[in-house]
């Protein structure tokens, strides 16, 4: 049976993924090294997903704001496990402005201290901070900004890893640790909340071990979500920072009982990285599949001209249905729809839509005026599947449609989660032979999670290396028996889930 997308993702699943992306029309590649051009339809579906977010964090009583894109060099030097673990991904800005030499732009105005372009915004976020809290009143303090931040990355792939790309980053300030870590595991669970009832995804949430934890933080917790080739996303993050940020950047506050202390600060984030992984989780060989929550349009309507004379009469009624259609109402919001009236060929129409994994396509013709009927069909079916019904049939129908395809969806991923997850593995030589391909010069999509105990030390970390693995998260279930750690041998009462990763 042949497909919309070549290479399959049996045959490379690395390649399926950049043409699903060219053919969805999502974004491409910009002049600038790392750097990418998010296109109407792939910011679309980021829109989406901002407002689903956006709306869970003010609801939690955060509000939004703004800081400046560039940090003075002094200000990361402050907390020195922070910028030593983003060194290596810093742009610099050295010059303020361009000379013309030799018929060239030469950069002078050499800058008194050098600019770093934000690659995350602890430290100038901590400045306002610190004029902002004076006392035990002002606190909590519940920050987030959405903005884009740039890290040099060396190796790069639209959506999941690009030198610049658009996030939103939260900050707060609080009086105690345990506020704080409130903080930082409420914030974990709007994220979890968000990626399986938006983006039907499936995330395990757990916390990262020390070496895997955000520079300078003292807990980082996770979302993981399993791939489609069983490679591990991280989804996002929740950092409690303790007081490191707090007494680098000075914000202190008077208790109620007059004496003087740090405060706990949290940060915590997620990007554009999640469409990458809407596409990896919901894709197949015909394009993209989305949920209809982060759709920008969740029904497309496609007139079918065979005739010039029939051009007026199924314009009209596409409008008609279009009409009916968008009077209705999905997830507190009516729904959207388009009618495609480009001049090309209704079949050519009709795979664009299904490469760009619109949740419905309708398509009206001649016949379907004279009986007052359309032809609907769903992304989550096979392509030439279709159901007959009347104007008012579709228009009760389509929540319900809409619905079921969420559902199915978020379903499909997590059954795609559990079947891969293993917990019978005993060694690290079990653990090798999980995680190594049976043909080597043709990598087969191979291995997933594996939940086995875990006992945190460089030595696992070295090892770990090795195999191109790493420890994702500790979940939070612990069933609290003894086992042997499956790197090191060691007796540990910790599981954790291994995998390779993105």
């Amino acid at each position: 049976m042949s497909s919309a997308i070549s290479p399959t993702r049996n045959d490379d699943y690395p390649e399926w993924y950049q043409q699903v992306i060219k053919a969805a029309d999502l974004a491409e590649a910009s002049p600038v090294r790392g750097c990418m051009v998010i296109k109407p339809w792939g910011y679309g579906i980021w829109e989406k997903i901002q407002k689903d977010l956006d709306r869970r964090i003010k609801a939690t009583g955060h509000e939004n704001a703004y800081f400046p894109l560039f940090i003075p060099l002094s200000y990361l030097e402050k907390e020195a496990a922070h910028v030593e673990g983003f060194a290596k991904e810093c742009a610099v800005v050295t010059h303020h402005r361009l000379e013309e030499k030799n018929g060239k732009l030469v950069p002078t105005g050499e800058l008194e201290e050098p600019l770093i372009v934000r690659p995350t915004s602890e430290t100038i976020i901590g400045e306002s901070f610190s004029k902002w809290v004076r006392s035990y009143r002002d606190l909590p303090l519940l920050i987030n900004q959405w903005c884009n931040v740039v890290r040099w990355e060396m190796r790069t792939r639209l959506f999941l890893r690009t030198a610049e790309f658009l996030w939103q980053e939260g900050h707060t300030a609080h009086a105690t640790k345990e506020e704080a870590l409130a903080e930082t595991n409420l914030m974990l669970k709007v994220y979890k909340e968000c990626m399986e009832e938006a983006l039907a995804l499936s995330v395990l949430t757990g916390e990262k071990p020390e070496h895997e934890r955000f520079p300078g933080a003292e807990v980082t917790l996770c979302c993981e979500a399993m791939m489609q080739d069983r490679k591990a996303l991280q989804a996002g993050t929740s950092h409690y920072l303790g007081q490191n940020f707090a007494k680098a950047s000075n914000i202190k506050f008077v208790t109620e009982s007059g004496t003087e202390e740090y405060a706990h600060t949290t940060s915590w984030g997620v990007s554009t990285r999640l469409v990458g992984g809407v596409i990896m989780t919901h894709g197949d060989d015909d394009g993209l599949r989305l949920p209809p929550r982060i759709a920008p349009k969740q029904v497309v309507i496609i007139p079918v001209i065979p005739k010039p004379e029939n051009q007026g009469s199924v314009l009209e009624y596409a409008e008609k249905v279009k009409s009916a259609i968008s009077d209705e109402f999905y997830n507190g919001e009516k729904i959207e729809v388009q009618v495609d009236t480009r001049d090309m060929r209704g079949g050519d129409k009709n795979w664009q839509w299904i490469k760009k994994g619109v949740p419905v396509r309708i398509e009206v013709g001649p016949r379907d005026v004279s009986e007052d009927k359309v032809v609907l069909y769903r992304r989550d079916k096979e392509p030439k599947e279709k159901s007959f019904m009347t104007i008012g049939e579709a228009k009760g129908s389509i929540s319900d449609i809409l619905n079921q395809i969420q559902a199915n969806y978020q379903a499909d991923a997590r059954n795609l989660r559990e079947t891969y997850t293993r917990s019978d593995i005993e060694n690290f030589n079990q653990l090798k032979e999980f995680f190594t391909p049976k043909n080597p010069e043709k990598p087969e999509i191979h291995g997933g999670f594996v939940l086995g105990y875990f006992f945190d030390s460089k030595e696992v970390a070295d090892k770990l290396k090795e195999l191109k693995l790493s420890v994702r998260c500790i979940p939070f279930d612990q069933d609290g028996t003894e086992g042997t750690c499956l790197i090191t041998g060691k007796k540990t009462k910790i599981k954790a889930i291994f995998a390779k990763a993105y």
